[in-house]
Order: C-alpha cells, then structure tokens, then sequence
C-alpha cells in the first residue's frame, strides 16, 4: 500500500498479495468507491509510484517529484497519523483533507 498526501487529497494504492476472486473485487471497488473518486494521477505522481515500486526510497521520491509520501509498503495507521499530526501542528489548522 502506498499513501500520498495532496493538497487536493489522498492518493492511495493498493497491491494484494494475492488475486481477488470476481466477488471479493467487486466488493473491494465498491468500498473504495464510497472512501473516494477513483483517480488517474498526473505523470508525475506515477513516477512517484513506479520509482517506489523499484525500490527507491520514499525520501528520494519525495525530493525527486515533490509529494509527500506518507507509507509506503505494509499499511501503518501510526505512520499516517503522525504526518497527519505534524501536517497540522506545521499549518497551525487541521484542512478538510486531513479531517
């Protein structure tokens, strides 16, 4: 799993260690269609997926395309809430993003 942050809002990926059956996707599509839009990103952001799918490190793929990686690998909910918690503390208010 891999979590960006954007002004805009979230850019979240999402790799199964395992295929879906025809039922379980169209549930899982269906979820993630009540959480958000589905989004094609611009070149930039997946660049920013392809370079940390190779192996690249979320800190150079943060300096090279300018986004902030929040995760990137096995999903960790305190790593999340530790940017969202420095995200606002730096912006002295929470945005609706971050909600």
């Amino acid at each position: 799993m891999t979590v960006i942050h954007q002004i805009d809002g979230w850019v979240v990926k999402i790799k199964m260690s395992h295929y879906l059956t025809p039922q379980q996707h169209g549930d899982f599509r269906a979820f993630m269609n009540e959480l958000g839009i589905p989004y094609q990103p611009d070149i930039r952001i997946r660049m920013a997926l392809w370079s940390l799918e190779t192996g690249q490190s979320p800190l150079s793929v943060m300096r090279r395309y300018q986004v902030a990686v929040v995760s990137h690998g096995q999903p960790n909910q305190e790593e999340i809430e530790a940017f969202r918690t420095q995200f606002v503390k730096g912006l002295g208010y929470c945005p609706e993003t971050l909600g």
